[in-house]
């Protein structure tokens, strides 16, 4: 097992306005993309995120080597309760889930 950080070019995450987060999976290659889009089931990031599984949207696209994972935030941006204005920290939890180092 490998760390999802350890095996993609990079996972970054951004707002998507102030009630939506954006986390983008940066493949290596096209083995790569294939190989994490098989080994990321939306039931592991919704409980990662302590969300529905039906709150995620998600969408690959193979000609970027790209998967885009699209959920609500925890908190409203600019709140008294959001610890994080810009939604840069969410990328950390996916980099550090376990995935398998070879295709299923």
């Amino acid at each position: 097992m490998a760390s999802l950080g350890s095996i993609v070019r990079k996972i970054r995450s951004k707002n998507a306005g102030p009630f939506w987060l954006t986390i983008d999976i940066f493949c290596e290659d096209k083995t790569n993309f294939i190989h994490v889009c098989e080994g990321l089931q939306n039931t592991r990031i919704a409980d990662l995120f302590n969300i529905e599984e039906s709150m995620i949207q998600r969408f690959e696209m193979s000609q970027l080597n790209v998967i885009k994972i699209s959920m609500p935030r925890p908190k409203i941006q600019g709140t008294a309760a959001d610890t994080d204005m810009h939604g840069a920290s969410f990328a950390v939890l996916l980099e550090e889930m376990e995935m398998p180092t070879t295709t299923p």
